[in-house]
């Protein structure tokens, strides 16, 4: 008997709704569902207009005189090839480590020449920002795993150098002058 009551009673509990009741505040109305964060629309500018009576604020142009266009933001230029040339930098970047590591002797070849690519494509802005983090990325990803030339260093090597040519081929190809 009491292990049907106790089952009973286990049931009943997992049977009744949430215990939303409990928190019933009388007099107020019920609480809505969680809503997901919607931004306010951003509010209107009101016109820079000087109150009657007082001068405007900075530069004053002659009355007549043509007002200036508003000033434009700087558009970021993004070319069509850019994925292209990131994939490329970040090919350099882990051909800069791992020719070190397998002794290439080749020095700071392959930084220079991911730093000529960079300064050619894109000589400051965004596009050099994000240049350099794909060399950075590719530097750090095989830094991370390789201490010592292994066989699959070289493997990788190899099938880096051939996808760097095909990247910079297929580039040359589409979009040369």
């Amino acid at each position: 008997m009491l292990r049907s009551l106790t089952a009973l009673l286990f049931a009943m509990c997992l049977a009744a709704g949430p215990a939303g009741a409990q928190f019933f505040q009388f007099g107020q109305p019920p609480q809505q569902p969680y809503q997901p964060f919607q931004p306010y629309p951003p509010k209107p500018q009101a016109p820079t207009q000087p109150k009657p009576g007082l001068p405007p604020l900075g530069r004053t142009q002659p009355q007549g005189a043509p007002q200036p266009a508003a000033p434009v933001a700087p558009q970021v230029v993004s070319a069509p090839y850019d994925h292209d040339l990131q994939r490329l930098a970040e090919i350099l970047g882990a051909l800069h480590f791992l020719r070190g590591i397998c002794g290439s002797n080749e020095g700071q070849k392959w930084r220079t020449e991911a730093q000529a690519l960079i300064d050619a494509e894109a000589p400051a802005g965004d596009r050099r920002d994000q240049m350099v983090a794909s060399f950075n990325r590719g530097y750090r990803g095989f830094q991370q795993s390789y201490r010592s030339c292994t066989p699959e260093a070289g493997v990788v090597i190899r099938r880096y150098l051939e996808e760097g040519a095909h990247i910079a081929r297929e580039i040359t190809a589409r979009y040369a002058n």
